[in-house]
């Protein structure tokens, strides 16, 4: 045979499986004619189908330097590079031939699949669209290419939601969505990621089309009544968290979802039971997603057991952030005489309790010393909150469409000095920038009212904030040992005060249906603070007070609902229930003067609902608890000057709520002296704790500047 027809014999034997008398034929043929491109190229991919890929990457080079643009070698070569695990080069000679057949279908969707080979989800999913435009009529292959780009899709939706892109995330599940609309893992993932975007009845639909796919989903029902729960349809909500109970008895975030619910809805049927497990669950079960913020408010928890519920929440959330952060590594150049630089990061700068506590104290900074600085991980409401936040800081910088890690990124750059997290543990947390340390300092604040727990791993426990800014009374030294955090305390009071609140027209008893001359108990805290307990409590004052009624916020339906149908247990006419319809802040606070005492709960206090009761010249008698959250409303009073009204156990709370029923001079003595003394008061002294609070920053920098690696942190106490 010549050498074309042992080429021919050659390839005719390799088409026909006979590959050892097909390479037989090749090496006689290159014996003869070592630069026969085609024997080359077509020995190399014999040797690639055969798993000798080093022999075939150095065969199909040697053709490829005989016909460098040959788009089939470089092809050929781009499968056996990447056998080879060569993947930087494999990507190299598929772009290479693809510059030179741009509408080879086959190259794209060989490097889209290498690309999904890689975890390069985007650049994977380029390609496959590619290729679907070019082959929509192909109805074969143009199924297989998009079952591939749905799977990119969803891989690189994934990959932005957990690192908190949650836009980004979106975008790829919807557009996965149209190519496979039946796809349940995807619609449950789409609406995880418009929760997240604060879409929550398009979340619901999404959640209920993946339950019609799969209905015994146990996360699904979960995760939809977490939805409905937003949207107010509670008792829906309520059928969800059953629901996932009913299918999966270890999902138990779905229980405490329920229990945190029904405290809402004021629906205590079995409740001690069901909290004496979920405290159980704190050792037995560390890995169950027990949210701090729900446990605060359960009755009966204490103080150590809120720190082991932050410590396992952040062990099993953040424990790959922590893991991220070393990766990163950022670092924190020395400072000498430049200005302190504080960043203030929270997701309610808007209209929000937040707004009416530290708009004054951001604009009374001292600029000769610090540099202020908003991080916005929340909602743009337009309100005039809104804007005067955005003007008091010196940068205001918007980070809520940002990952966590470019967030991070972000303050690193600012140069944050000392960062502190106003959200902490709430449904809008962005907590998990804090766990990649952007700063070198980083202080729990305001919006958690406890301890942010730690990273347990082994025998190392690594806090998630370096301090927690609290005071004598809600942070006390005898507890100090129930917070992962070192303590950093103010000397009067851990919360600020606007020097002004918006309070709205005068109005009178008749204008909120309440009796004219009765004596008006109040309490507009949510209702998910009200406990058995306390409501028993209040059933006795209304008794032992004739003709007095109980003022509440009017939070939900079902709520109102439960509450009347328990004062009936107590032989109470739903009469003297009376129930305060949601208004503006400004004409909630001028409701106030219509009651005539505010009658605190626990073990979850009054917090700013406590403040504006006070700067509204309504008395307020709490029971000091054991936790942080059952001590805020104490620690206020002491600020105001008014500890007559802190009661040490809830059987002087209800003998001195009855006393103050019954002898309305002292009373009125209290509202005076909150009223006619205000100015001087240490709770709406803002000017006063503005520079108390300068000096702790300048203290705890100090302790940083002095420690040796800057990561020995101290008490700090003024």
């Amino acid at each position: 045979m010549n050498s074309y027809q042992l080429y021919q014999s050659a390839v005719r034997l390799h088409g026909n499986g006979q590959l050892a008398q097909a390479e037989a034929q090749y090496r006689q043929l290159l014996a003869t004619q070592p630069a026969h491109v085609d024997a080359l190229h077509m020995l190399g991919v014999l040797h690639y189908q055969t798993e000798r890929y080093a022999l075939a990457v150095d065969l199909i080079k040697q053709a490829l330097k005989l016909s460098p643009q040959n788009a089939n070698f470089l092809n050929n070569l781009g499968l056996a590079l990447r056998a080879s695990k060569q993947y930087a080069a494999a990507i190299t000679s598929y772009q290479k031939a693809l510059s030179i057949t741009p509408r080879d279908t086959d190259l794209q969707t060989n490097l889209a699949n290498l690309y999904l080979e890689l975890d390069r989800f985007e650049e994977a999913a380029t390609c496959y669209r590619r290729v679907l435009r070019a082959q929509s009529q192909n109805q074969k292959i143009s199924q297989e290419i998009r079952l591939a780009l749905c799977h990119a899709l969803q891989s690189l939706g994934n990959q932005y939601q957990a690192s908190a892109s949650f836009a980004q995330a979106e975008a790829c599940y919807l557009e996965a969505v149209q190519l496979q609309p039946e796809n349940a893992s995807l619609l449950y993932n789409l609406g995880n990621a418009q929760r997240e975007l604060g879409k929550p009845a398009e979340a619901a639909n999404n959640y209920r089309k993946a339950l019609k796919l799969i209905p015994n989903d146990a996360d699904t029902h979960n995760n939809l009544g977490n939805v409905l729960r937003e949207l107010g349809r509670l008792d829906e909500a309520i059928l969800c968290y059953r629901n996932a109970l009913r299918l999966n008895p270890q999902l138990f975030h779905a229980k405490v979802h329920e229990v945190h619910l029904k405290q809402q809805i004021c629906d205590w049927a079995d409740l001690d039971s069901a909290i004496s497990e979920i405290r159980q669950w704190l050792v037995t079960q560390p890995a169950a997603q027990i949210s701090p913020f729900a446990f605060l408010a359960m009755p009966g928890t204490t103080a150590m057991e809120q720190r082991i519920c932050a410590e396992n929440w952040v062990t099993n959330r953040y424990q790959n952030l922590y893991a991220q952060a070393r990766k990163l590594a950022f670092s924190y150049p020395h400072k000498t005489s430049q200005k302190l630089r504080i960043g203030y990061l929270a997701s309610d700068f808007r209209l929000h309790p937040l707004a009416f506590l530290i708009t004054d104290l951001i604009k009374l900074h001292d600029r000769n010393q610090f540099e202020i600085y908003a991080y916005s991980a929340g909602i743009d409401d337009k309100s005039a909150e809104r804007t005067l936040l955005k003007q008091a800081f010196d940068q205001f910088v918007d980070i809520r469409a940002l990952s966590l890690t470019a967030a991070a990124n972000k303050i690193n750059a600012d140069g944050i000095d000392i960062l502190l997290d106003l959200t902490g543990f709430t449904h809008t947390s962005r907590s998990g920038i804090v766990a990649l340390r952007p700063a070198p300092i980083l202080v729990n604040w305001l919006g958690f009212p406890g301890t942010m727990g730690a990273l347990k791993s082994g025998e190392e426990t690594i806090p998630l904030f370096d301090y927690l800014l609290g005071d004598a009374t809600v942070t006390p030294q005898a507890q100090s040992t129930c917070f992962s955090e070192q303590l950093a305390l103010l000397p009067q009071c851990y919360q600020p005060n606007n020097q002004q609140r918006p309070v709205g027209k005068a109005v009178n008893r008749a204008d909120c249906h309440l009796p004219v001359a009765a004596f008006v108990f109040c309490c507009f805290n949510q209702t998910f603070k009200i406990s058995p307990q306390i409501f028993a409590i209040w059933m006795r004052l209304l008794k032992a007070t004739p003709g007095s009624v109980l003022w509440l916020m009017e939070c939900n339906p079902h709520a109102k609902e439960n509450l009347l149908a328990e004062a009936a247990k107590h032989g109470i006419t739903p009469a003297r229930l009376i129930f305060a319809p949601r208004v503006t802040i400004a004409d909630h606070l001028s409701r106030h003067t219509c009651a005539d005492l505010f009658l605190d709960t626990l073990p979850y206090n009054a917090h700013t609902t406590a403040s504006d009761a006070l700067w509204m010249g309504l008395p307020l008698l709490t029971c000091q608890g054991k936790t942080f959250a059952g001590r805020v409303a104490a620690s206020l009073l002491k600020a105001a000057q008014l500890p007559e009204l802190i009661s040490s156990s809830l059987l002087e709370y209800e003998a001195r709520a009855l006393e103050l029923s019954q002898h309305p001079v002292l009373l009125t003595t209290i509202k005076n002296k909150l009223l006619n003394n205000q100015a001087n008061l240490p709770l709406f002294d803002i000017r006063q704790f503005t520079m108390q609070l300068e000096q702790v920053y300048l203290q705890i920098w100090r302790t940083y500047s002095e420690s040796e690696a800057g990561r020995t942190q101290q008490r700090v106490h003024l």
